[in-house]
């Protein structure tokens, strides 16, 4: 998405999910239909892997679709200079030195426990075992970023709310609080902040979001979604969510008065 427009290359990646979903196919089910691995149709779907040619033809004849979506990727995304294709999570998170990360609904990956994690992943009865399994994975793999020589410099500020809302049950929930009582203390790149529940309505409620920093001056923000999730690049929409941020740590406790906020929260699912 540039802009706050939806590029032809993020339609493309939305309707390769809705048209499996209508056939009623598991990832898995296309995987063997196309030939390719179920991480590889995971990786599209997501947007963090642009299909190729090769796929799209094999796409089209496994759901007989008529080369639909074959002249999607010649006659459209071929055309689209705002942004051919989204860079997607893992390659914004490779390439950043700097990250702002806002959450009034999860706590960040990069910050989860495997349990909590997992709990989040279950609860979607959307996806099945295999699909938990691999997500899941590549969630715990993207967490090695904070243990890289060359780590980026993360800020997350976190919903008090998203603390005090259960997620797997209390023993799951304790050990994902004194996790970020643990990351933060251990990670000199690493700052967590809270925003109390006595702030009151604040720009960030309107939803989650990460300000990355990339080499060269690039700035670049990702909204996650239901599926996938959204790049803007456009000047107006860094701006605002800028703003959003600013605003947001306007109202959120200092480092260390947040850490004992997080002790805290820990006991109450004692």
């Amino acid at each position: 998405m540039a802009g706050g427009q939806p590029t032809a290359a993020a339609f493309l990646v939305a309707e390769l999910r809705r048209a499996r979903i209508r056939r009623a196919w598991s990832q898995e089910e296309l995987a063997r239909a196309v030939n390719y691995s179920p991480s590889m149709v995971s990786a599209v779907e997501l947007g963090q892997q642009p299909p190729t040619s090769k796929y799209l033809d094999l796409f089209d004849k496994a759901l007989d679709t008529g080369g639909i979506f074959g002249r999607m990727l010649t006659d459209l995304v071929a055309l689209d200079k705002a942004q051919v294709w989204q860079r997607g999570w893992r390659a914004i998170l490779a390439e950043s030195w700097a990250l702002r990360w806002f959450e009034p609904l999860h706590v960040p990956g990069l910050l989860q426990t495997e349990a909590y994690a997992r709990a989040v992943f279950e609860s979607d009865p959307l996806l099945d075992p295999g699909e938990i399994e691999r997500r899941l994975a590549d969630r715990l793999n993207s967490q090695q970023v904070l243990y890289a020589e060359r780590s980026p410099r993360i800020a997350a500020v976190l919903d008090e709310s998203v603390l005090r809302r259960r997620v797997g049950g209390r023993k799951v929930m304790r050990e994902q609080v004194l996790h970020l009582v643990r990351l933060a203390g251990e990670h000199p790149h690493l700052r967590i902040q809270v925003v109390p529940t006595s702030a009151e309505e604040y720009p960030g409620l309107n939803g989650p979001f990460i300000l990355a920093s990339l080499a060269g001056g690039v700035e670049v923000a990702f909204l996650g979604g239901q599926i996938g999730g959204q790049e803007l690049d456009g000047a107006a929409d860094l701006m605002r969510l800028q703003r959003t941020w600013e605003a947001t740590l306007a109202v959120a406790q200092p480092p260390q008065e947040s850490i004992e906020l997080l002790k805290e929260l820990a006991e109450t699912w004692s």
